[in-house]
């Protein structure tokens, strides 16, 4: 296994109370899956774990190298938390389709977030090596 892509990034947490707060359902069910929405409204701190989730989906795609290109929507990349909290990504659509044709394997994951901010940074792993250039040996 190794490294393929690494990503992060951070959002305000105020910037996605204020999507949800001007959009409504709309931008909650264009940006998370099903399962994310019902683990989000259940915390306290709702807003908080959707910034992370944001937070997590653009770190992923920064692992996986694309980006926002044509063919990846916002539910391609899922946060699903194992028992005890962890955190693991699912992948489905364009973003899965992506990350087969570069060889990834597994997404690691690690969110964080206080009132203020959420961060995450994504870990792409490939199942074979690749060189230094991006040249498959």
């Amino acid at each position: 296994m190794n490294i393929v892509g690494i990503g992060t990034d951070i959002i305000e947490c105020l910037r996605i109370a204020q999507m949800i707060e001007r959009h409504g359902e709309l931008f909650i069910n264009r940006v998370y899956t099903p399962r994310e929405i019902d683990y989000c409204s259940s915390r306290k701190a709702a807003t908080q774990h959707y910034a992370g989730r944001w937070a997590a989906k653009e770190a992923v795609l920064k692992a996986i190298g694309t980006g926002w290109i044509k063919g990846i929507a916002w539910r391609d990349v899922e946060v699903e938390n194992l028992f005890g909290g962890k955190p693991r990504i699912n992948l489905s659509g364009g973003a899965l389709e992506s990350s087969q044709r570069r060889g990834i394997i597994e997404i690691m994951i690690s969110i964080s977030h206080c009132r203020s901010h959420a961060i995450a940074y994504a870990t792409a792993i490939g199942g074979d090596e690749i060189s230094p250039l991006g040249m498959r040996d």
